[in-house]
């Protein structure tokens, strides 16, 4: 089964660490994950600036070693990360930003890349969020 999962709720929030379970599962069971998709406040997980304190587990961390270990497709949309100032060179450069937080395996796109996701995935699967 192919599945496209979608992220609303910040790194802290215990959706992002089920979304993460959630998406490690799906590949220890052999399926596919078309697209993992960071919207509103999820956006925050791709942030190379989120410090978590020493007792708690680093999510966005454990969100870019997930992404980067099995070579998934990480988007974080354009729009709520640059409202909530996570922005890759190309952003901050040219908002004339001091700098960016946001690098591999991420990438900034629009809503359309979870449309296109939708269609290929089997299930879009929300954590978090409205």
């Amino acid at each position: 089964m192919k599945f496209a999962i979608a992220l609303y709720s910040p790194a802290h929030a215990p959706s992002s660490r089920r979304a993460l379970l959630f998406a490690q599962a799906v590949l220890a069971a052999r399926h596919e994950i078309v697209r993992l998709f960071f919207y509103q406040d999820g956006v925050h997980s791709a942030s190379a600036n989120v410090v978590t304190a020493q007792d708690e587990l680093d999510i966005p961390a454990q969100w870019r070693d997930f992404v980067n270990t099995h070579r998934l497709d990480g988007v974080v949309c354009i729009a709520a990360a640059l409202r909530r100032g996570v922005l890759n060179e190309q952003e901050a450069e040219r908002y004339s930003r001091p700098s960016a937080n946001l690098s591999a395996p991420w990438d900034l796109s629009g809503l359309g890349q979870l449309h296109d996701a939708v269609q290929a995935a089997d299930r879009l699967i929300c954590f978090g969020g409205p």
